[in-house]
C-alpha cells in the first residue's frame, strides 16, 4: 500500500513558487549535499555511499571547474537482471553561490513530471523541491562520499 502524499509537501508542490524562494531551495540543497560530499570540489569519478538495510546510493562526477561540479546521483534497483537508475538526477553545484540546482531529472513515482523540462519557474521549483527532499533523506540516513584519499586514510566511510 502505498502511503499519501503529506498535506505539507502537496502544498509547497502546488505553491506559486518566486524566484527568491527556488533560491533559498537551491541553498538548502547545497547544504544537504555537502553533508554528505565534504570534498565535493576536489572529487572525480564514481562513488558509491552502502550502508546496511538500504539501497546503495551512487554519485558520479561529470565535470569539475573552479566553480562549479556537474553530478549524477541515482539509486540502482536491479530489475530482471539489469539496474535501473530511480530517481536519476544531474545537477550543478555552484560552489561560489553555495546552490545546488536541478539540470536533468528522471524520476516515476511523485507527482512531477517524469522528464524535468527547464524553463518554466513551476518546473523548476518543483524539481529542486523534490532535489532538496531526497538530499535531506539521503543526508538523514547517513549516505556520505568522501574523498578516495580520505577513506583509504581513516578507513571511515563518512566523517561524523
Amino acid at each position: 500500500m502505498q502511503m499519501p502524499w503529506p498535506p505539507q509537501l502537496l502544498r509547497l508542490l502546488c505553491a506559486e513558487p518566486t524566484v527568491g524562494a527556488l533560491m533559498d531551495l537551491c541553498e538548502e540543497s547545497y547544504e544537504h549535499l555537502r553533508r554528505m560530499t565534504p570534498q565535493l570540489g576536489h572529487l572525480d569519478g564514481r562513488y558509491r555511499s552502502s550502508l546496511a538495510g538500504h539501497v546503495d546510493l551512487h554519485l558520479e562526477i561529470l565535470e569539475q571547474t573552479p566553480y562549479t561540479t556537474l553530478l549524477r546521483l541515482t539509486y540502482q534497483f536491479e530489475h530482471a537482471g539489469t539496474a535501473r537508475p530511480e530517481p536519476d538526477a544531474v545537477i550543478r553545484a555552484y560552489h561560489d553561490a553555495r546552490q545546488v540546482e536541478v539540470v536533468e531529472l528522471r524520476q516515476g513515482e511523485l507527482p512531477l513530471e517524469r522528464l524535468f523540462q527547464a524553463p518554466s519557474l513551476r518546473n523548476r521549483w518543483r524539481a529542486n523541491l523534490f532535489l532538496s527532499r531526497w538530499l535531506s533523506f539521503c543526508a538523514r540516513q547517513g549516505h556520505c562520499f568522501p574523498h578516495r584519499a580520505a577513506q583509504e586514510e581513516s578507513r571511515q566511510p563518512c566523517p561524523a
